[in-house]
């Protein structure tokens, strides 16, 4: 019998060690939404736990209305840093909120604040010896009368180019695979990867929805789609247990 309950713990021990944390860290895009079996919004990261295996563990601490400057005002970094333990995970999309210049507790300088966060984000993980990923902003659905998607997202993207260049991080481009995406759908269809609903559509809205930001489930899961895609292709070898990881 003890042998028994000693190889039991040591099963669970080694299982438990076996698992990486995958945090996620953005804005609305990326977030978990309430009540999501009635709310027709949903973040990317949200629906993303089913796509990996069980050693993979997703944490999305990605929060609405949130930018780099204050994500790390709010200490919502600090208590991710304070968990960071060797092999995990850090998934950084940013961008969306940092672009509201007329809100100073949010907006950065694309060139100054917003990049040295980056880097904040980027060094800290690695101070933890965990693995920071970093993400472009998906592209908002902004057709013109021409039906050309038409960026919104200014320098923003390009600073998380050059951070992920020039300190040599893993890096998906969002930004580009989703313009891909809603360039497939098209400037009407598009609409069925966003929240688009008539007053009455939907009991969970009771006025007209227009909403080419967010994403319904569809639009979410297309993107987790796409980010998984991104890993299973890349040969960068910091990369190879979340590769490992997928169903």
């Amino acid at each position: 019998m003890k042998k028994y309950i000693i190889l039991t713990l040591l099963i669970t021990t080694v299982s438990f060690a076996q698992k990486t944390t995958l945090y996620c860290i953005g804005d609305s895009t990326m977030a978990n939404k309430k009540d999501p079996e009635k709310n027709p919004e949903h973040g990317w990261a949200q629906v993303l736990q089913p796509l990996f295996k069980d050693n993979i563990v997703v944490v999305n601490k990605a929060v609405n209305g949130r930018s780099t400057k204050s994500f790390i005002a709010e200490k919502r970094w600090d208590s991710i840093y304070q968990k960071l333990k060797k092999g995990d995970y850090v998934f950084i999309e940013f961008g969306h909120n940092d672009e509201k210049i007329e809100d100073p507790a949010r907006y950065t300088n694309p060139h100054t604040a917003y990049r040295y966060n980056l880097i904040k984000f980027v060094k800290e993980s690695r101070e933890k010896g965990a693995i920071p990923v970093l993400l472009t902003s998906i592209s908002r659905r902004n057709f013109n009368e021409k039906g050309v998607l038409v960026p919104t997202h200014g320098d923003y993207p390009l600073e998380t180019r050059l951070v992920a260049q020039e300190h040599k991080v893993p890096f998906i481009d969002l930004e580009y695979h989703t313009e891909l995406l809603e360039q497939s759908y098209g400037p009407d269809k598009s609409k069925e990867l966003h929240l688009h609903f008539k007053a009455g559509d939907n009991p969970y809205y009771d006025k007209d929805k227009a909403d080419d930001t967010h994403l319904s489930l569809l639009g979410a899961t297309k993107i987790a789609e796409i980010v998984i895609n991104e890993i299973k292709q890349s040969e960068e070898p910091l990369l190879k247990n979340l590769k490992n990881g997928i169903k």
